[in-house]
């Protein structure tokens, strides 16, 4: 017999040892076999539900950054409508109209011609006091000498009363409470 028939001719007992000594795998599984598997599933559990937990904490920040970042657009827009309110009654009062109506209630009067003093000490123009324009006075309409003439009044016109009349014989000015 030659060396290839040996080999072909070798049990089944003989297969299994020689495959053992050259590194190959049993035939038969051990029954240890599942409990060595048992660590790997855990390991596989445990980082799946460290992950949800991981994704559920980072999911509360992002909400809880939000809800502050729409509080805080909310109190930018409430403080740009008080200062855009307050800008206008600055506006107001610095209007020279306005100006002109609060200087007067203070009592002052505008100045005369400017005087100025140049670099070299001499002084360009003639300082004067300044004086107070002098006040327009409103004359009242003239009143016709006799009782007014009774007229009929006109079907579908509202009758004028006396409040209104005197009220219309001279303009009032519109003040605002506060200003």
């Amino acid at each position: 017999m030659t060396k290839a028939g040996k080999v072909a001719t070798l049990t089944r007992g003989q297969a299994a040892r020689l495959g053992r000594a050259l590194g190959g795998r049993p035939a038969r599984p051990r029954p240890g076999g599942q409990a060595a598997r048992m660590p790997f599933v855990l390991l596989v559990v445990a980082l799946l539900g460290g992950g949800l937990i991981s994704l559920l904490l980072l999911n509360s920040a992002l909400n809880e950054g939000s809800f502050q970042l729409s509080k805080l657009t909310k109190e930018t827009t409430a403080l740009t409508d008080e200062e855009q309110a307050l800008q206008r009654d600055v506006d107001a009062y610095s209007a020279p109209d306005a100006l002109q109506r609060r200087a007067h209630e203070l009592g002052l009067v505008p100045g005369g011609s400017p005087v100025f003093i140049g670099p070299d000490g001499k002084v360009a123009g003639s300082a004067a006091p300044a004086e107070a324009p002098p006040s327009p006075t409103q004359s009242p309409p003239a009143a016709p000498a006799g009782p007014a003439p009774a007229t009929a009044p006109v079907p579908g016109q509202p009758v004028p009363s006396a409040a209104s009349s005197a009220a219309s014989g001279s303009p009032q000015p519109n003040q605002t409470p506060g200003r």
